[in-house]
């Protein structure tokens, strides 16, 4: 594999513009298509096998207008004055001629008259309405109202299946990741190209999302988490190799080479890394839910385009470039040579393809994360010891997180569903948002026994009020509406939900309807987090005994990416469950956590920390191997590979924390858990656990039973095999006060490294390899 990379990026790097135009029009012809052929995203809630689906797959088969996409319509006079029926009977007539709606109620008014209720039942399902066409009819149809001085709002099924896009928090993320690259670099020119490649490979992988819209069913929060994760993972991957073009030409290489070098060794990280988010996010199809497995293969799909567009685009960029990519300090260095990236009259390269001199790089201070991790180093166990406790404080709301599907009392008043849901439920009753229909099946249960069930129904606690049966013209099922007393995301709302289905129904009625399928969901996703949980784990660490060839590493890597999840889940539920963040984040109250968010957090977190400690245990292990000194082999690695992955980390935060500006609350969350986990698996994870963990077990770190060692692969993950060509022969290296020793073997020594530069063992012909 690193040979083929090597050879992907000498031939991208010599022929750049070739593969610049072959990225640009991809890129025109998704966008082409994806405004030509897609769809919308929608949720899809069907969750075959429970009571609630019972119940819906009831109604769908004798009231179809009651099973399929259901809308609400609210119109409400500021002044307190009452609703005119004038008005009413306009906007029933107008709201009648909307395309696909079968049943328009009659408008239910408030007990002051100032607010008329209009529910509108479709003949289809929501997947089939256009997306925001929908809204646009039912704006044009209450026109009369707005002209009246109303105030008119939207909610029910249709509305809150409208995934709002602004942007903003794309561009706020990717705005701090250019300063954060600028300082990395100190180039505009290489903080431009980790960016360039993030925003093709997104383009093109949120356009295929959009086709994947028009031919099934999409999550309507999947287009946003694939943003959230494709930022994030393109800059990061482009970071990794640009920083190795970077090392290669302050080491005296060719921009050619350099290229080539850092596509056959960080890009074999790449690679394994954006295989392993590809794998975590395939244990979303563990949970069973369509919105899950839309959410999972789609977001895939992007790190799959990513992926290949970091490793062809960024030796592109990087070969056209190049000594632009250095500083103003190191090019100052060369301009005595001439211009490094000129060529002759014949466009044959000139100073532009040879070595950059030894004098443009930079001499660099000894790293302090190398001070840093010695000194913890010298007293380990205290260090692990209050890591630990840190992060278990931070973990511990976890245990009082009450999850909740999404609904539009969760969302910012800013919203028109969450106005709608306000209004609804101070002119009716907080239940009104979210009435339970109670399916009966006659078939079962005989006609005569429905009005003891209404009775039952209504002496219950916590229910407001029961409409008399409506019985289907098969006669074959009935139908009863009950209205809680509670909002539908109160824990009150599902506890009635299981009082009537243990104590109340009997068998062959089941209960349906927005509250009663959002407890439903919560169940779900409770019990099947945990297969997914193991999934995941058991994938991680089979992979990290493969890269390491340790099964103790392999499994403290996974317990240390399990607390980082842990510190996260008790973050996000002390800053929205318990309200300690929500003015900041624009939420006028507390909310329970997002059924959704534990298993996406978890399936997303796994796959990305797969990439830092990919980068940093690869280089502890290669000095490990070298020197046999199990405690300097952590304070070298950490210090080769300290800048490169704060850096990442910092930029993983940027992009993160700025979908916290989003307006969905569920994005708002998992854009602060994801920030969360990131920021305590670069500080406390990388910084403290990692090298007193390491310190404490010594060479215990890589044992490995004899017989594994045996039936298991060897895999390259940093491209140590690589050859360099017979006809390029980078100049030796001069020590650094901070250089990592390489050796071929334990005691033999190797020229030392720039600072942050991998050393590979010495080639056939003796050479050290500079990487």
């Amino acid at each position: 594999m690193s040979g083929f990379l090597y050879r992907v990026g000498w031939l991208a790097a010599g022929r750049p513009w070739r593969v610049i135009a072959v990225w640009v029009a991809g890129l025109v012809v998704a966008s082409g298509l994806a405004m030509a052929l897609g769809g919308e995203p929608h949720d899809n809630f069907d969750a075959p096998g429970t009571p609630s689906q019972r119940g819906t797959d009831l109604l769908r088969a004798e009231f179809p207008a009651l099973a399929e996409a259901q809308a609400r319509v609210v119109l409400h006079d500021p002044d307190g004055t009452r609703v005119g029926t004038d008005i009413t009977t306009e906007v029933a007539r107008r709201l009648g001629e909307v395309p696909s709606v079968a049943v328009v109620s009659p408008p239910r008014l408030s007990a002051d008259g100032d607010t008329a209720l209009f529910t509108l039942n479709y003949d289809r399902p929501v997947t089939d309405l256009g997306g925001t066409e929908a809204i646009d009819h039912l704006v044009e149809a209450v026109s009369p109202a707005e002209q009246a001085g109303l105030t008119t709002e939207f909610g029910g099924q249709v509305a809150e299946n409208i995934q709002e896009v602004n942007g903003r928090a794309e561009a706020v993320g990717i705005g701090f990741a250019l300063i954060i690259l600028l300082v990395a670099f100190g180039s505009i020119t290489a903080a431009g190209v980790p960016l360039a490649v993030a925003l093709v490979g997104l383009g093109i992988g949120t356009a295929g999302i959009t086709l994947i819209a028009a031919g099934t069913d999409v999550s309507t929060i999947a287009p946003t988490l694939a943003s959230m994760v494709g930022i994030g993972v393109g800059i990061d991957y482009a970071l990794l190799l640009v920083t190795r073009h970077v090392e290669g030409l302050r080491g005296g290489l060719t921009v050619r080479e350099a290229a080539a070098r850092a596509n056959s060794t960080a890009g074999v990280s790449v690679l394994f890394a954006g295989v392993t988010v590809v794998l975590s996010l395939m244990g979303l199809r563990l949970v069973g839910l369509n919105t899950y497995v839309t959410t999972g293969f789609t977001t895939a799909a992007v790190v799959v385009t990513i992926v290949i567009t970091a490793l062809t685009l960024v030796p592109a960029l990087c070969g056209l470039a190049g000594t632009r990519l250095l500083g103003r300090r190191a090019r100052a260095a060369l301009a005595a040579g001439g211009d490094p990236a000129a060529r002759d009259a014949t466009g044959a390269p000139t100073a532009g393809d040879a070595p950059v001199a030894a004098s443009a790089r930079p001499e660099h201070r000894q790293a302090l994360t190398a001070v840093w991790a010695g000194r913890i180093g010298r007293r380990p166990l205290p260090w692990a010891i209050g890591a630990l406790l840190l992060l278990l404080l931070l973990a511990a709301p976890v245990l009082g997180m009450r999850t909740w599907p999404q609904d539009a009392g969760s969302q910012p008043d800013s919203t028109y569903q969450r106005r709608a849901y306000d209004l609804i439920a101070a002119e009716y009753g907080p239940g009104s948002n979210g009435p339970l229909i109670i399916a009966a099946d006659l078939r079962k249960v005989s006609a005569g026994d429905l009005d003891g069930i209404v009775d039952r129904i209504r002496a219950t606690p916590d229910v407001a009020a029961v409409q008399p049966p409506i019985v289907a013209p098969s006669g074959n099922a009935a139908v009863i509406i009950v209205t809680p007393t509670v909002a539908p995301s109160d824990a009150r709302a599902a506890d009635l939900v299981h009082h009537l289905r243990e104590e109340v129904l009997p068998a062959g009625v089941e209960i349906t309807g927005l509250t009663a399928v959002f407890t439903d969901l919560a169940s779900w996703m409770s019990d099947r987090l945990w297969w997914v949980v193991g999934f995941v784990v058991g994938v991680s660490l089979l992979l990290l005994t493969l890269v390491f060839r340790s099964p103790v590493v392999a499994l403290k890597a996974a317990v240390m990416n399990l607390l980082s999840i842990a510190a996260a889940y008790g973050v996000v539920t002390a800053v929205f469950q318990w309200g300690w963040g929500t003015d900041l984040l624009g939420l006028p109250h507390s909310v329970p956590m997002s059924s959704w968010l534990p298993v996406l957090m978890f399936t997303v977190l796994f796959g990305l920390s797969m990439d830092y400690e990919v980068f940093l245990l690869s280089r502890i292990r290669e000095d490990y191997l070298a020197t046999g000194d199990a405690h300097g082999s952590v304070v070298r690695g950490l210090a080769a590979t300290g800048r490169v992955i704060s850096s990442a980390a910092l930029i993983m935060i940027a992009v993160f924390a700025g979908f916290a500006l989003d307006p969905d609350v569920t994005v708002k969350m998992v854009g602060v858990g994801m920030a969360v986990a990131v920021l305590v698996d670069a500080t406390i994870i990388r910084m403290v656990l990692v090298p007193a963990t390491m310190a404490l077990l010594g060479r215990a770190n890589w044992w490995l039973p004899g017989w594994l060692d045996r039936i298991m692969p060897h895999v390259d993950v940093h491209g140590a095999a690589v050859a360099i060509p017979a006809t390029i022969t980078p100049p030796a290296v001069p020590p650094t006060t901070d250089a990592v020793v390489a050796t071929t073997a334990p005691g033999t020594a190797t020229a030392p490294s720039t600072a942050g530069a991998l050393v590979e063992p010495r080639s056939a012909e003796g050479t050290t390899q500079p990487v």
